[in-house]
C-alpha cells in the first residue's frame, strides 16, 4: 500500500461494514481515520467497554445553548463502528477527521442547518449520514439526477443547479437497469459475500480467501469519481468545506503515522480526498468559519430513529433486517423466518415449523425467479403473507414494526460525560427501578404506595422541565384518584432535553422548582388565569413545596385582576383537581381550596349576566364552561362521609344559579336547556319541573331555532337519548313540538336536530323510532287500591308490576327458590308472620327402603301430568299442586315476591 487506504462506505450498511472489517484485517493499518467530529477523539475508548451497546450516537451541543445540538448515530452494522471497534481491539489509534462540531453548530446559527441535521457527509445513496437536529426538523428532500435536471446535461458542464441534490445510488441503479435503488444496492453489496449471506459461493461473489479486500472500494471510488466529475458537489454546498478539513486532518495523520493508514468515510467524499490540493487552498476554505463552544458525549439511540421514516437524513428502511444480515453467521433467510415465527407464536398466531420450512422454500424460489442472489425483504414478506398469514397483512405489519425496524435501545457507560442533571436522573430512576425502553409500555401507579408516588412525582417533574419521558394515559382498570397510568418511551432526543434543562439546576427537584418559580414570576403579565392554574396543578402533582407558595401568590394576583367569567370557569376545574390530588397525595391544599372557593363564588355571581345575548359560537363555548363548573362544584362541594349537606352549601348556591339561568329568556336556548338538564340530573327539579320548563321552551311562541337549541342542550350528548327513552312524557313534548315546526323554519332547525340525535348510539335511535311509531302508551290496569309506585325525578311512572312479574320465574331459577317467596316471608300484607304452610296436599313419601329412581321427582304436578323433560327440574318441583282455577290461600303480589327474592 503506497498511500492511504480510502474505504468509501455507505453509512449503516452491513455489506460495507463487513468489507471494512475484511480490509482492515488484510491491510492492518497503523491508524484509522473516521468521518466524524474531532471533539469525539477522547470518547473513543468508551466504545470498547462492555456497557457500551449499540445503537448509540455521538451528541454534540453548544455549551451556552444545549438546544442547538446534533447527533452522529452508529449501529452495530455501521462501518464506522466496526472500524472503531477493530482499532480498539488491535491497539490502533483512532482519529475523527470531519468538520469540528464547534463550527458545524455555529454555522447553523447563520441560517444553515447544523451539521448533524443534514449530515456531515454524503453516502452513496445521497443520504446525509450524521444525524438529525433535536428539534425534529426534517432535512431537505433529496432528488435523483433525473428528477433534478430533467435529463442529462450538456457535456463539460457541472451538472444540475447548486440547489439540486444528487442521489448517487439512484444514478448507478438506473444505469444498471434497476428502478429501485435500494434493491440494486442490496443485490450488489448487502446480499453478496461475507458471512455466508449469499446463496452463491465465495468465488462467485468475490469473497474468496485470496481476493483483494480493497477491490470493492476501488470500484466504488471509480463510480463516485465519474459522478463527481459530472455533477460536482451534487448540490451539497458545505461539502467543499468539510472535504478541505478532511484533507488537512489526513495530511496531519500521514505526518504522524506515515502512509500506512486507513480512512473510513462516505464514498461520495473519496474522490475529493484523493484529489491533490495545496494546504493553503484548504486553509483558505476554512478561514473565517463561525465557532461556538461545544460539548460531545455518547447517548443511547434506537433502531426506530435509524429509520428514514423518522426524518433522519441517512436513515435506512430496515435497520432490524440490516442488523440481522450483519450478525447472522449463516443461513440468514432461515434464521429470519424462524425469528418471525417465534414472534407470531408469542402473539398467538398458529405457526409451526412446517410453516417456516414452506416459507423458506417460497422465499428462495421467488428470489431465483426474480434473479436475486439472496431472498430480500420483498420475498420474505411475500412468503410470510402467503404461508404464515393466510393472505392477511396483519402478521406482516407486526413483523415490520417489531423485526424489520425493531425497537432496540442502546446503552452507554454510566461514567460517560454528562451534565449533572443527567447523572441525578440516572441515579433517581435506578432507585425507583424505572428502565428506559424504546418500546412504548404502560405503567400503572398506585399513589398509596411510596415507590409509585415517587415515580409519579419524577415523571411530573420531568414533564414540567420539558422532558416527556412519560405521558399520562387513561386508566382502564380504575378511575380512582389514587391511581395513575403512564405511557413510557425513551427517545434519543430526550438526552438533548435533559442537557437543555440543566440550566435550571443540578438535580431534578431543584431544576423543576426553579423553572416553576420562573414561570410563576413571568405569569403576572401575559399568562392567562387557566395557564397559572395549570402551573399550580403541575407543581402539586410534581411535589414542589418550595415553588407552590410563589405559584399560589401569582394565581391569587391573576384571579383578582381577571373579570372574564369564561377564564374563571376554565381555571376552576384544574384548581379543584389540585385540591383532590392534595387529599390523595397527602400534601397541604388548604390554600388551593380557599382560592377555589373564591373562584367559584365569582363564577356564581358573573355567570347569569355573562350568558345573556350570546351568539351561537359564544353559547357553545359557554355551555362547555357550564359543564366544567358543574363538575368542579360537584367535587368541591361534596360533603364528607356522615355529614348532611347544609341548606346554604356550595351545591345549593350553584343550583340557584342554574335555576336563574334556566328561566331567563335572554339566555340562548342551548344554555337554558343544559341548565335544566344539570338540575334534573342532580334531582333539583320536582316531578313536573322538567316537563314544565320543556313545555315553555317548546311553546309555539318560541322561535324554532331557539327551541332546537334548547333541545340540544337538554338531551344532547351520548346520554341524552336514554332520558327520552325512559321518560315518554318528555319524548311526547319533543315529538309534538317537532311536528308543529313550520315548513319554512324546518330547514333551519334540521342541522341542530341532526347534530343532537347523531350523538346517540344506534340502539338508542332505533328505540326512539319504535316509541314514536307506537305512539302514546296506555296505562296498564291495576288492582283496586293498588296505587302506582312513586316515580324518580324526571322519569315516568314507577315500577311496572306486570313487567317485573315476567322475570320472576327466571329469577327464582337463578336463586334456587323452589316456591313462590320464602318460608320466612309474611303470608300476606295484613297477617302476622308465621311458619309457612303447605300450599296444597302432596303425595306420600315413599319408604326409605324402597327403590327409587334418583332422576324422578318425589312430587308430581297436579292432575298427575307427566313431567315435561323440556322444563328444568326445579321448575317441575316448584309447580303448584292446587287446582288450576283456585286462588292461593295467601296471595302474594309479584312485587312482594320480587322484594323477597332480593333479600
Amino acid at each position: 500500500m503506497t498511500g492511504p487506504l480510502l474505504l468509501g462506505v455507505r453509512h449503516h450498511g452491513p455489506g460495507s461494514a463487513r468489507a471494512v472489517r475484511a480490509a482492515l484485517e488484510q491491510y492492518t493499518p497503523a491508524a484509522v481515520l473516521i468521518e466524524g467530529p474531532p471533539e469525539a477523539d477522547e470518547l473513543v475508548p468508551l466504545a470498547a467497554r462492555e456497557e457500551m451497546r449499540p445503537p448509540v450516537a455521538l451528541l454534540a451541543h453548544a455549551q451556552d445553548d444545549p438546544g442547538r445540538a446534533a447527533f452522529w448515530p452508529l449501529a452495530e452494522f455501521s462501518p464506522e463502528w466496526v472500524a472503531m471497534r477493530w482499532a480498539l481491539e488491535h491497539g490502533v489509534p483512532v482519529r475523527f477527521i470531519d468538520l469540528p462540531a464547534a463550527h458545524s453548530l455555529a454555522m447553523g446559527e447563520d441560517g444553515e442547518q447544523p451539521e448533524g441535521q443534514t449530515s456531515d457527509g454524503e453516502e452513496p445513496g445521497g443520504e446525509r449520514p450524521d444525524g438529525v437536529l433535536s428539534g425534529g426538523e426534517e432535512p431537505a428532500r433529496e432528488q435523483s439526477v433525473g428528477e433534478a435536471s430533467g435529463g442529462d446535461g450538456p457535456e463539460g458542464e457541472q451538472g444540475p443547479q447548486a440547489d439540486v441534490r444528487v442521489d448517487p445510488i439512484r444514478v448507478l441503479a438506473e444505469a444498471a437497469g434497476y428502478d429501485d435503488p435500494e434493491r440494486w444496492w442490496e443485490d450488489v453489496v448487502e446480499h453478496r459475500g461475507g458471512g455466508g449471506t449469499s446463496r452463491r459461493s465465495g468465488a462467485e461473489s468475490g469473497g474468496g480467501p485470496d481476493a483483494d479486500a480493497a477491490a470493492p472500494f476501488a470500484a466504488l471510488a471509480e463510480a463516485m469519481g465519474a459522478l463527481r466529475g459530472a455533477y460536482g458537489d451534487g448540490g451539497h454546498d458545505r461539502d467543499p468545506v468539510r472535504e478541505a478539513q478532511m484533507r488537512l486532518r489526513l495530511r496531519a495523520a500521514r505526518k504522524e503515522f506515515g502512509n500506512h493508514i486507513a480512512v473510513v468515510c462516505g464514498a461520495w467524499h473519496v474522490p475529493a480526498l484523493a484529489q491533490r490540493t495545496t494546504m493553503a487552498a484548504d486553509r483558505q476554505l476554512l478561514k473565517g468559519l463561525p465557532k461556538v463552544k461545544a460539548t460531545v458525549t455518547w447517548v443511547p439511540w434506537t433502531h426506530r430513529r435509524l429509520s428514514r421514516h423518522s426524518g433522519y437524513g441517512a436513515g435506512i428502511a430496515s435497520p432490524g433486517w440490516y442488523g440481522h444480515l450483519f450478525s447472522a453467521p449463516d443461513r440468514p433467510v432461515e434464521r429470519w423466518l424462524t425469528k418471525a415465527a417465534g414472534l407470531l407464536r408469542e402473539e398467538d398466531y398458529a405457526v409451526s415449523s412446517a410453516h417456516v420450512i414452506e416459507a423458506v422454500r417460497l422465499a428462495e424460489g421467488l428470489a431465483t425467479v426474480r434473479g436475486r442472489p439472496l431472498a430480500g425483504l420483498t420475498e420474505l414478506d411475500d412468503a410470510i403473507r402467503a404461508v404464515m398469514g393466510d393472505g392477511s397483512d396483519a402478521p406482516s405489519s407486526l413483523i415490520h414494526d417489531r423485526l424489520v425496524v425493531g425497537e432496540v435501545l442502546g446503552e452507554v457507560p454510566e461514567d460517560a460525560p454528562a451534565v449533572p442533571l443527567q447523572r441525578d436522573l440516572a441515579r433517581t430512576r435506578r432507585t425507583l427501578r424505572l428502565t428506559p425502553e424504546a418500546l412504548e409500555r404502560e405503567l400503572e401507579l398506585d399513589l398509596r404506595k411510596e415507590t409509585d408516588a415517587a415515580r409519579s412525582r419524577l415523571l411530573h417533574r420531568l414533564r414540567l422541565l420539558g422532558i416527556p419521558w412519560g405521558e399520562p394515559a387513561h386508566s382502564r382498570s380504575s378511575t380512582g384518584t389514587f391511581r395513575e397510568t403512564w405511557r413510557l418511551r425513551w427517545e434519543p432526543e430526550l438526552s438533548v432535553r435533559v442537557a437543555e434543562a440543566g440550566i435550571w439546576g443540578t438535580t431534578v427537584l431543584s431544576a423543576a422548582t426553579a423553572k416553576a418559580i420562573a414561570e410563576a414570576s413571568e405569569a403576572s403579565g401575559a399568562a392567562t388565569l387557566a395557564g397559572v392554574t395549570a402551573l399550580a396543578e403541575r407543581c402539586l402533582l410534581a411535589g414542589l413545596p418550595d415553588a407552590l407558595p410563589v405559584v399560589m401568590q401569582a394565581l391569587s394576583d391573576r384571579a383578582a385582576l381577571d373579570a372574564d367569567v369564561g377564564h374563571l370557569a376554565q381555571a376552576l376545574p384544574a384548581l379543584v383537581r389540585s385540591v383532590r390530588y392534595g387529599d390523595v397525595r397527602g400534601t397541604e391544599s388548604a390554600a388551593l381550596r380557599e382560592v377555589a372557593m373564591g373562584l367559584a363564588e365569582r363564577v356564581f355571581v358573573g355567570l347569569p349576566p355573562a350568558c345573556a345575548g350570546l351568539d351561537a359560537e359564544g353559547a357553545a363555548a359557554m355551555r362547555g364552561h357550564l359543564d366544567a363548573t358543574h363538575q368542579a362544584v360537584g367535587l368541591l362541594g361534596r360533603p364528607k362521609p356522615g355529614e348532611r349537606p347544609a341548606p346554604n352549601s356550595l351545591r345549593a348556591r350553584w343550583a340557584a344559579v342554574l335555576h336563574t339561568v334556566s328561566e331567563r329568556d335572554a339566555v340562548p336556548g342551548l344554555i337554558r336547556g343544559r341548565a335544566v338538564r344539570l338540575l334534573l340530573d342532580d334531582g333539583e327539579l320536582g316531578e313536573e319541573g322538567a316537563e314544565r320548563l320543556m313545555g315553555l321552551a317548546l311553546s309555539p311562541g318560541t322561535p324554532p331555532v331557539d327551541a332546537a337549541g334548547w333541545v340540544e342542550g337538554f338531551v344532547g350528548g351520548g346520554d341524552g337519548g336514554m332520558l327520552l327513552v325512559h321518560d315518554e312524557r318528555l319524548l311526547a313534548l319533543v315529538d309534538g313540538w317537532l311536528t308543529g315546526v313550520p315548513d319554512a323554519a324546518f330547514t333551519d332547525v334540521l342541522p341542530l336536530l341532526r347534530r343532537t340525535f347523531a350523538a346517540y348510539e344506534a340502539g338508542v335511535r332505533r328505540t326512539l323510532g319504535e316509541l314514536i311509531r307506537r305512539g302514546p302508551t296506555v296505562t296498564p290496569r291495576r288492582p283496586p287500591g293498588d296505587a302506582p309506585d312513586p316515580a324518580a325525578p324526571g322519569f315516568g311512572p314507577g315500577l311496572d308490576r306486570d313487567r317485573a312479574a315476567a322475570v320472576l320465574p327466571t329469577l327464582r331459577l337463578l336463586l334456587g327458590i323452589e316456591q313462590q317467596g320464602f318460608a320466612s316471608e309474611p303470608s300476606g300484607p295484613s297477617e302476622p308472620a308465621g311458619p309457612a304452610e303447605p300450599i296444597g296436599p302432596t303425595e306420600p313419601t315413599a319408604p326409605t327402603d324402597a327403590p327409587r329412581d334418583r332422576h324422578r321427582p318425589t312430587t308430581r304436578p297436579h292432575n298427575d301430568q307427566p313431567a315435561d323433560p323440556s322444563r328444568p327440574l326445579n321448575e317441575q318441583q316448584a309447580a303448584p299442586s292446587r287446582p288450576p282455577n283456585e286462588p292461593p290461600a295467601h296471595p302474594t303480589r309479584p312485587a312482594d315476591d320480587l322484594m323477597g327474592a332480593r333479600t
